[in-house]
Protein backbone atom coordinates (compact mmCIF):
# COMPACT_ATOMS: atom_id res chain seq x y z
CA UNK A 1 0.00 0.00 0.00
CA UNK A 2 1.90 3.18 -0.95
CA UNK A 3 -0.60 5.58 -0.07
CA UNK A 4 -2.97 6.53 3.56
CA UNK A 5 -4.96 3.51 4.34
CA UNK A 6 -8.69 4.19 3.41
CA UNK A 7 -12.17 3.41 5.15
CA UNK A 8 -12.17 0.73 2.70
CA UNK A 9 -8.71 -0.29 3.19
CA UNK A 10 -9.35 -0.63 6.93
CA UNK A 11 -12.28 -3.27 6.59
CA UNK A 12 -10.29 -5.03 3.86
CA UNK A 13 -7.49 -5.47 6.17
CA UNK A 14 -10.27 -6.32 9.39
CA UNK A 15 -11.07 -9.09 7.31
CA UNK A 16 -7.95 -10.29 5.85
CA UNK A 17 -6.37 -10.82 8.90
CA UNK A 18 -9.91 -11.49 10.97
CA UNK A 19 -8.80 -15.44 10.88
CA UNK A 20 -5.52 -15.25 12.30
CA UNK A 21 -6.60 -12.95 15.31
CA UNK A 22 -8.61 -12.40 18.42
CA UNK A 23 -11.24 -9.68 18.67
CA UNK A 24 -10.17 -8.99 22.32
CA UNK A 25 -12.64 -7.68 24.83
CA UNK A 26 -13.23 -4.54 26.41
CA UNK A 27 -12.91 -3.87 30.24
CA UNK A 28 -14.07 -1.46 33.10
CA UNK A 29 -13.35 -1.24 36.27
CA UNK A 30 -14.86 1.38 38.61
CA UNK A 31 -11.86 1.70 41.26
CA UNK A 32 -9.84 2.93 38.03
CA UNK A 33 -12.64 5.07 36.86
CA UNK A 34 -13.02 6.29 40.43
CA UNK A 35 -9.28 7.57 40.59
CA UNK A 36 -9.58 8.83 37.08
CA UNK A 37 -12.50 10.76 37.20
CA UNK A 38 -13.51 9.42 33.92
CA UNK A 39 -14.98 6.54 32.42
CA UNK A 40 -12.40 4.57 30.99
CA UNK A 41 -13.04 1.54 28.54
CA UNK A 42 -9.72 -0.98 27.98
CA UNK A 43 -9.41 -2.71 24.44
CA UNK A 44 -7.01 -5.35 26.37
CA UNK A 45 -4.59 -6.49 23.59
CA UNK A 46 -2.69 -7.76 25.96
CA UNK A 47 -5.01 -10.86 25.58
CA UNK A 48 -3.90 -10.67 21.34
CA UNK A 49 -2.35 -13.22 19.95
CA UNK A 50 1.37 -13.33 21.00
CA UNK A 51 0.28 -11.13 23.83
CA UNK A 52 0.08 -7.86 21.82
CA UNK A 53 -1.76 -5.72 19.04
CA UNK A 54 1.34 -5.99 16.52
CA UNK A 55 -0.42 -9.58 15.60
CA UNK A 56 -2.93 -7.47 13.76
CA UNK A 57 -0.33 -5.58 11.53
CA UNK A 58 2.42 -7.89 11.42
CA UNK A 59 -0.74 -10.17 10.01
CA UNK A 60 -1.93 -8.01 7.58
CA UNK A 61 1.35 -7.14 6.17
CA UNK A 62 2.29 -10.70 4.67
CA UNK A 63 -0.94 -11.69 4.03
CA UNK A 64 -0.80 -8.60 1.51
CA UNK A 65 2.83 -9.78 0.00
CA UNK A 66 2.31 -12.15 -3.58
CA UNK A 67 3.29 -16.26 -3.08
CA UNK A 68 6.78 -15.72 -4.67
CA UNK A 69 7.91 -13.06 -1.42
CA UNK A 70 6.35 -15.08 1.19
CA UNK A 71 7.97 -18.23 0.11
CA UNK A 72 10.90 -15.92 0.41
CA UNK A 73 10.68 -15.38 4.02
CA UNK A 74 10.13 -12.02 5.83
CA UNK A 75 12.68 -10.38 8.18
CA UNK A 76 12.49 -7.01 10.47
CA UNK A 77 14.59 -5.66 13.79
CA UNK A 78 12.14 -4.98 16.48
CA UNK A 79 12.70 -5.49 20.58
CA UNK A 80 9.82 -8.16 21.14
CA UNK A 81 6.40 -7.65 20.27
CA UNK A 82 6.84 -7.01 16.67
CA UNK A 83 9.40 -9.21 16.43
CA UNK A 84 6.75 -12.45 18.10
CA UNK A 85 3.93 -10.99 15.73
CA UNK A 86 5.79 -11.39 12.78
CA UNK A 87 7.39 -14.53 13.59
CA UNK A 88 3.79 -15.85 14.85
CA UNK A 89 2.48 -15.00 11.34
CA UNK A 90 5.23 -15.99 9.65
CA UNK A 91 4.49 -19.73 11.01
CA UNK A 92 1.25 -19.35 10.30
CA UNK A 93 1.85 -18.93 6.44
CA UNK A 94 4.17 -21.57 6.69
CA UNK A 95 7.63 -19.46 5.58
CA UNK A 96 10.76 -18.26 7.51
CA UNK A 97 11.28 -15.22 9.58
CA UNK A 98 14.49 -13.93 10.14
CA UNK A 99 14.99 -11.58 13.59
CA UNK A 100 17.27 -8.73 14.54
CA UNK A 101 16.75 -8.36 18.08
CA UNK A 102 19.01 -5.75 20.32
CA UNK A 103 21.15 -7.41 22.96
CA UNK A 104 18.65 -5.62 25.95
CA UNK A 105 15.65 -7.39 24.36
CA UNK A 106 13.51 -9.12 27.27
CA UNK A 107 14.20 -12.34 28.10
CA UNK A 108 10.98 -13.10 27.94
CA UNK A 109 10.17 -11.57 24.28
CA UNK A 110 13.60 -13.53 23.29
CA UNK A 111 12.39 -16.47 24.13
CA UNK A 112 8.76 -16.36 22.53
CA UNK A 113 10.21 -15.81 19.18
CA UNK A 114 12.13 -18.39 19.39
CA UNK A 115 8.86 -20.51 20.13
CA UNK A 116 7.41 -19.23 17.05
CA UNK A 117 10.75 -20.95 15.00
CA UNK A 118 12.14 -17.62 13.84
CA UNK A 119 15.62 -17.37 13.31
CA UNK A 120 17.18 -15.10 15.91
CA UNK A 121 20.21 -12.11 14.91
CA UNK A 122 21.49 -10.28 17.74
CA UNK A 123 22.84 -6.83 17.33
CA UNK A 124 24.05 -4.11 19.80
CA UNK A 125 21.18 -1.72 21.12
CA UNK A 126 21.47 1.22 18.85
CA UNK A 127 18.81 1.83 15.96
CA UNK A 128 22.15 1.57 13.67
CA UNK A 129 23.18 -1.35 14.68
CA UNK A 130 19.71 -3.12 14.35
CA UNK A 131 19.84 -1.80 10.83
CA UNK A 132 23.19 -2.58 10.00
CA UNK A 133 22.38 -5.82 11.07
CA UNK A 134 19.22 -6.20 8.89
CA UNK A 135 20.49 -5.41 5.63
CA UNK A 136 23.09 -8.26 6.08
CA UNK A 137 20.36 -10.86 7.08
CA UNK A 138 18.25 -9.35 3.94
CA UNK A 139 21.31 -9.85 1.58
CA UNK A 140 21.73 -13.25 3.01
CA UNK A 141 18.32 -14.40 3.02
CA UNK A 142 16.12 -12.92 0.37
CA UNK A 143 13.81 -12.46 3.00
CA UNK A 144 11.26 -9.35 2.31
CA UNK A 145 11.52 -6.97 5.27
CA UNK A 146 8.81 -6.01 7.21
CA UNK A 147 8.85 -2.53 8.88
CA UNK A 148 7.68 -2.41 12.60
CA UNK A 149 5.66 0.94 11.91
CA UNK A 150 7.01 2.44 8.72
CA UNK A 151 4.11 0.37 6.25
CA UNK A 152 0.98 1.17 5.39
CA UNK A 153 -0.45 -2.37 5.48
CA UNK A 154 1.45 -2.20 9.02
CA UNK A 155 -0.60 0.90 10.12
CA UNK A 156 -4.08 -0.79 8.26
CA UNK A 157 -3.58 -4.22 10.80
CA UNK A 158 -3.22 -1.56 13.50
CA UNK A 159 -6.32 0.49 12.97
CA UNK A 160 -8.43 -2.26 13.29
CA UNK A 161 -7.79 -2.72 17.70
CA UNK A 162 -9.32 0.73 17.29
CA UNK A 163 -11.97 -0.02 14.99
CA UNK A 164 -13.22 -2.65 16.86
CA UNK A 165 -13.03 -0.19 19.67
CA UNK A 166 -15.72 2.18 18.21
CA UNK A 167 -18.00 -0.20 17.34
CA UNK A 168 -18.28 -1.98 21.05
CA UNK A 169 -18.62 1.31 22.91
CA UNK A 170 -20.61 4.20 21.17
CA UNK A 171 -19.62 7.93 21.72
CA UNK A 172 -16.08 7.75 23.13
CA UNK A 173 -15.16 11.42 23.60
CA UNK A 174 -10.97 10.43 23.67
CA UNK A 175 -8.90 7.49 22.59
CA UNK A 176 -5.42 7.70 23.86
CA UNK A 177 -2.55 4.82 22.67
CA UNK A 178 1.51 4.66 24.01
CA UNK A 179 3.68 5.72 21.02
CA UNK A 180 6.87 4.61 20.03
CA UNK A 181 7.87 4.00 16.01
CA UNK A 182 3.70 5.32 15.56
CA UNK A 183 2.04 2.57 14.22
CA UNK A 184 -0.69 2.44 16.50
CA UNK A 185 -1.06 5.48 17.40
CA UNK A 186 -1.33 6.46 13.16
CA UNK A 187 -3.79 3.63 12.78
CA UNK A 188 -5.88 4.42 15.77
CA UNK A 189 -5.80 8.34 14.58
CA UNK A 190 -7.24 6.82 10.96
CA UNK A 191 -9.95 4.55 12.72
CA UNK A 192 -11.56 7.14 14.33
CA UNK A 193 -11.13 10.22 11.79
CA UNK A 194 -12.96 7.68 9.75
CA UNK A 195 -15.33 5.58 12.02
CA UNK A 196 -16.03 8.98 15.54
CA UNK A 197 -14.41 11.65 14.09
CA UNK A 198 -15.91 13.47 17.23
CA UNK A 199 -13.53 11.59 19.23
CA UNK A 200 -10.46 13.11 20.05
CA UNK A 201 -7.30 10.88 20.08
CA UNK A 202 -3.79 11.21 21.94
CA UNK A 203 -0.60 9.61 22.09
CA UNK A 204 1.16 9.12 25.31
CA UNK A 205 4.98 8.46 25.95
CA UNK A 206 7.48 8.09 28.87
CA UNK A 207 9.45 11.63 29.83
CA UNK A 208 12.53 9.53 28.99
CA UNK A 209 12.19 8.96 25.18
CA UNK A 210 9.79 11.91 24.14
CA UNK A 211 11.05 12.08 20.60
CA UNK A 212 7.40 11.71 19.49
CA UNK A 213 6.21 14.89 21.65
CA UNK A 214 9.05 16.75 20.38
CA UNK A 215 8.26 15.88 17.17
CA UNK A 216 4.56 17.01 17.58
CA UNK A 217 5.24 20.19 18.79
CA UNK A 218 7.91 21.19 16.58
CA UNK A 219 6.42 19.73 13.45
CA UNK A 220 9.58 17.65 12.58
CA UNK A 221 10.14 14.03 13.45
CA UNK A 222 13.19 14.00 16.07
CA UNK A 223 15.22 10.52 16.09
CA UNK A 224 15.05 9.11 19.50
CA UNK A 225 18.52 9.74 20.96
CA UNK A 226 19.69 7.27 24.18
CA UNK A 227 16.02 6.70 25.63
CA UNK A 228 16.17 6.13 29.36
CA UNK A 229 12.45 4.69 30.17
CA UNK A 230 11.41 1.33 31.52
CA UNK A 231 8.62 1.02 28.99
CA UNK A 232 11.19 -1.19 26.74
CA UNK A 233 8.30 -0.74 23.49
CA UNK A 234 8.35 3.03 23.13
CA UNK A 235 12.05 3.42 22.46
CA UNK A 236 11.76 3.79 18.66
CA UNK A 237 10.91 7.38 16.60
CA UNK A 238 8.20 8.21 14.41
CA UNK A 239 8.54 7.65 10.76
CA UNK A 240 7.36 9.89 8.34
CA UNK A 241 4.23 7.73 7.48
CA UNK A 242 3.32 7.81 11.12
CA UNK A 243 4.21 11.25 12.07
CA UNK A 244 2.44 12.72 9.06
CA UNK A 245 -0.62 10.88 10.51
CA UNK A 246 -0.59 11.54 13.80
CA UNK A 247 0.44 15.29 12.87
CA UNK A 248 -2.73 15.66 10.97
CA UNK A 249 -4.97 13.46 13.47
CA UNK A 250 -3.84 13.51 16.69
CA UNK A 251 -4.71 16.07 19.42
CA UNK A 252 -1.18 16.07 21.32
CA UNK A 253 0.84 13.82 23.02
CA UNK A 254 1.04 13.20 26.89
CA UNK A 255 4.32 12.43 28.82
CA UNK A 256 4.73 10.73 31.97
CA UNK A 257 7.31 9.81 34.26
CA UNK A 258 8.47 6.34 34.77
CA UNK A 259 6.79 6.18 38.35
CA UNK A 260 3.81 7.24 37.03
CA UNK A 261 3.92 4.45 34.63
CA UNK A 262 4.80 1.71 37.41
CA UNK A 263 1.81 3.35 39.69
CA UNK A 264 -0.33 2.67 36.58
CA UNK A 265 0.55 -0.45 35.43
CA UNK A 266 0.21 -1.61 39.38
CA UNK A 267 -3.30 -0.38 39.55
CA UNK A 268 -3.94 -2.40 36.85
CA UNK A 269 -2.67 -5.60 38.23
CA UNK A 270 -4.17 -4.98 41.33
CA UNK A 271 -7.63 -3.62 40.60
CA UNK A 272 -8.36 -5.54 37.12
CA UNK A 273 -6.18 -8.64 37.81
CA UNK A 274 -4.71 -8.52 34.37
CA UNK A 275 -1.08 -8.66 33.42
CA UNK A 276 0.01 -5.46 31.32
CA UNK A 277 3.67 -4.51 30.52
CA UNK A 278 5.06 -1.04 31.14
CA UNK A 279 4.40 0.14 27.54
CA UNK A 280 0.46 -0.04 28.01
CA UNK A 281 0.35 1.36 31.25
CA UNK A 282 1.03 4.19 29.57
CA UNK A 283 -1.81 5.38 28.80
CA UNK A 284 -3.51 4.78 31.91
CA UNK A 285 -0.44 6.89 33.27
CA UNK A 286 -1.42 9.83 31.43
CA UNK A 287 -4.89 9.89 31.68
CA UNK A 288 -4.64 9.99 35.08
CA UNK A 289 -1.73 12.65 35.02
CA UNK A 290 -4.53 14.95 33.03
CA UNK A 291 -7.49 15.05 35.43
CA UNK A 292 -9.25 18.26 34.11
CA UNK A 293 -8.61 17.13 30.43
CA UNK A 294 -10.16 13.88 30.62
CA UNK A 295 -12.49 14.74 33.49
CA UNK A 296 -16.45 12.90 33.06
CA UNK A 297 -15.31 12.22 29.49
CA UNK A 298 -15.95 8.60 27.83
CA UNK A 299 -11.83 7.86 26.96
CA UNK A 300 -10.94 4.06 25.07
CA UNK A 301 -7.49 3.38 26.28
CA UNK A 302 -5.47 0.56 24.44
CA UNK A 303 -4.05 -1.58 26.45
CA UNK A 304 -1.21 -2.41 23.77
CA UNK A 305 0.47 -5.47 25.35
CA UNK A 306 1.36 -7.77 28.16
CA UNK A 307 4.39 -9.75 27.84
CA UNK A 308 6.38 -8.84 30.74
CA UNK A 309 9.78 -10.41 32.16
CA UNK A 310 7.92 -12.01 35.52
CA UNK A 311 11.96 -11.74 36.94
CA UNK A 312 12.01 -7.74 36.65
CA UNK A 313 8.55 -6.73 38.21
CA UNK A 314 8.97 -2.69 38.54
CA UNK A 315 7.04 -2.78 42.09
CA UNK A 316 10.17 -4.79 43.99
CA UNK A 317 13.09 -3.31 41.96
CA UNK A 318 14.17 0.45 42.36
CA UNK A 319 13.51 3.05 39.45
CA UNK A 320 14.87 6.35 38.95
Amino acid sequence: METIPTLEELHHAHQRIRPFIHRTPVLTSELVNKAAGCSIFFKCENFQKVGAFKMRGASNAILCLPATRISRGVATHSSGNHAQALAKAASNMGCKAFIVMPESAPQVKVDAVKSYGAEIYFCHSTQQAREQTLRSVLKETGATFIHPYDDYNIIAGQATAAAELIEEVKNLNALVTPVGGGGLLSGTCLAANYLAPEALVYGSEPSGADDAFRSFESGTVHPSIDPKTIADGLLTALSERTFGIIRKYAQKILTVEDAQIVSAMQLVWERMKIIIEPSAAVPLAAVLSQPQLFKEKKVGIILSGGNVDLNKLPFTLPFP
